[in-house]
């Protein structure tokens, strides 16, 4: 029989803010002393949409999106609350509390530092975090909480297919809101380049694969080969972004804390709402930690995509996603902690 894999989170995943930081001041080096070579990269657009950046994004969300199991949405009728929970968190709640949270605090609290119109632009980057519920990482989040790996399965390819249909015409509506005028074409084109075509290529690979080797092959063997193509992708976009980035860190250094402070508040917020919810519903703990993971972590691969494509590398609402990487990790952590001190709060079954 074999043994199971012990719950861990990896090496460059427990460690990824302080990548994200050495990537930051990588990145910003670059853009001071070696201009030419954000210059060089911002030749290949097309359509607004950076080449060399959609490369990278391509590298980072193949490998996560063969990682979902369409198959089992099949089994959506099971048990279906710790679902609607997700479902309700995600896309009812969520993004309207980002917006209303990420407003608050820069066009109020942090008035006096943050000018009306860069507050506008880190809005919009808070509101396409928001919009973003987690795909990949939740994973990684449920097993180190202990939660069903069927279940959790179930509730990432739902919310994957929800992203399809939901994520555009959220984001129109509170970038509407926000005044910040973005195309339709443009939005679409960006959920079809980052969202459809990586999520097309993994489900065509784990069909074939599988078909060819076996279910077995396919996740022990041929998964862990790209491991680390994820986060490889992910730094890489992360030192070309912010070699765009570097004038605005350089001038607003206490911009990245401040723009921390409101992801911070609806993580938290976002978690202990569902968390909350599944226990109000009396649903077991592994089926409530992963329900609180997914709508607290972000898809931040794809708001920073479409960031990107929106407003440009060196846009202030691509740095507002970008904190959002920054910040993922360690809150993240801290309510795995939470989680696994609390499952005595849950039924047992």
């Amino acid at each position: 029989m074999k043994k199971e894999k012990s719950a861990e989170i990896g090496f460059f995943q427990r460690y990824l803010t302080i990548w994200v930081a050495l990537c930051m001041v990588a990145g910003v080096l670059i853009g001071k002393f070696l201009p030419v070579v954000p210059g060089f990269f911002s030749q290949f657009e097309y359509a607004n949409v950076s080449i060399p950046t959609a490369i990278l994004i391509w590298i980072m969300i193949y490998p996560m999106m063969m990682k979902v199991d369409f198959e089992s949405v099949k089994h959506v009728g099971k048990n279906p609350k710790g679902l609607y929970v997700t479902w309700v968190t995600n896309w009812l709640i969520k993004p309207f509390t980002m917006f209303a949270i990420a407003s608050f605090f820069f066009y109020v609290v942090f008035k006096g530092f943050i000018p009306a119109d860069l507050g506008k632009e880190y809005l919009a980057g808070a509101v396409l975090l928001g919009a973003a519920p987690c795909t990949a990482m939740v994973f990684v989040w449920s097993q180190l909480t202990k939660g069903s790996p069927a279940y959790t399965v179930v509730q990432v390819a739902t919310n994957d297919l929800i992203i399809l249909i939901a994520f555009v015409p959220i984001v129109k509506f509170l970038l509407g809101v926000s005044k910040v005028t973005v195309p339709w074409d443009t939005l679409i084109l960006s959920v079809v380049l980052f969202v459809v075509v990586p999520l097309t290529a993994g489900v065509l690979t784990r069909m074939y694969v599988s078909k060819k080797k076996g279910r077995e092959y396919f996740e022990n063997q041929f998964l862990p080969k790209f491991d680390h193509a994820t986060i490889a992708g992910l730094l890489l976009m992360l030192v070309l972004l912010f070699s765009f980035q570097g004038d605005v860190i350089l001038n607003n250094p206490l911009h990245i804390i401040l723009i921390a402070v409101p992801l911070t508040i609806q993580t938290f917020f976002i978690f202990f709402l569902a968390y909350l919810a599944a226990k109000a519903l009396k649903l077991p703990h592994n089926i409530a930690a992963p329900a609180g993971m997914i709508g607290a972590s972000n898809f931040f691969e794809l708001a920073v995509a479409v960031a990107i494509a929106l407003f440009g590398m060196d846009s202030p609402a691509a740095l507002a996603t970008v904190v959002g990487v920054l910040t993922e990790v360690p809150i993240m952590l801290i309510l795995v902690k939470i989680a696994n001190k609390t499952p005595h709060w849950f039924e047992t079954k």
